[in-house]
C-alpha cells in the first residue's frame, strides 16, 4: 500500500458547501495534514474557520507563513495570500502574482505540494466555475500521486471539474460525500 503523506483540496464557487460535507465524513483521528485553497474575498475573516470548526472534527485553521505542518489539522490558505509547502514540510505564504486570476490559487498549491511530497499526496478538485487546479493536478499525477475530481454531474460548478478530467487521467470521480470513504481508505487508516 502506497504510504500518503498529505492531501490537498482546491475549490471555487460552491467551495463552502463541497467542504463542509467532505469534513464532515472524516474523523477526528485523521492522520494526515490537510491544506485547502478556496477562492475567497480578501476580506474574509475568521467567519470560515469558525463555520468549519463548528462542523468538521479535525482542527481548523488559517496556515501561517514559516509554520510546521502538522498531522490531522486541516490548513485554509488565507485570504489574499497564495499558499505553499516547502520541502521540510512547512508553510509559505506569497503574495506573488494572481494565477488564474486568483490569489490564493489551487495551482500554486498544487505544485509546490507536489514537489514536496512526490507521488506521497493526494489531489483534490471540488466544485468550482473557473480552470484553477487543473494544471496542478496533472502535476500531482504525473509525479505519481493520486488524482480525485469531484463528480461535474453533481457538483455545484462543473467548470473546475471539468476542466481538472480534460487535463489529466484522474484516478477517482466521485460524489463529495463520496470522497472522504475514499481518502480513508487511500490512507489505510479502515
Amino acid at each position: 500500500m502506497r504510504r500518503y503523506e498529505a492531501v490537498v483540496i482546491g475549490a471555487s464557487a460552491g467551495g463552502i458547501e463541497a467542504l463542509r460535507a467532505l469534513f464532515t465524513g472524516l474523523p477526528d483521528d485523521f492522520p494526515l495534514p490537510i491544506a485547502a485553497v478556496l477562492h475567497l474575498h480578501r476580506s474574509t475573516k475568521d467567519e470560515l474557520i469558525n463555520l468549519l470548526q463548528r462542523e468538521v472534527r479535525l482542527t481548523v485553521k488559517y496556515a501561517q507563513d514559516k509554520e510546521k505542518i502538522k498531522n490531522g489539522v486541516l490548513y485554509i490558505a488565507p485570504p489574499d495570500y497564495h499558499l505553499l509547502i516547502e520541502d521540510d514540510s512547512t508553510f509559505s505564504l506569497s503574495v506573488d502574482e494572481h494565477v488564474n486570476y486568483s490569489r490564493p490559487s489551487i495551482d500554486v498549491l498544487f505544485e509546490s505540494a507536489s514537489d514536496a511530497y512526490r507521488g506521497h499526496i493526494i489531489g483534490i478538485i471540488l466544485t468550482g466555475a473557473n480552470r484553477d487546479g487543473s494544471m496542478g493536478l496533472k502535476r500531482i499525477k504525473a509525479r505519481g500521486g493520486t488524482a480525485i475530481v469531484e463528480n461535474p454531474q453533481s457538483a455545484q460548478f462543473p467548470d473546475m471539474p471539468l476542466a481538472a478530467i480534460s487535463e489529466t487521467e484522474v484516478d477517482y470521480i466521485l460524489d463529495v460525500k463520496e470522497i472522504a470513504g475514499k481518502i480513508y481508505e487511500l490512507v489505510g487508516a479502515v
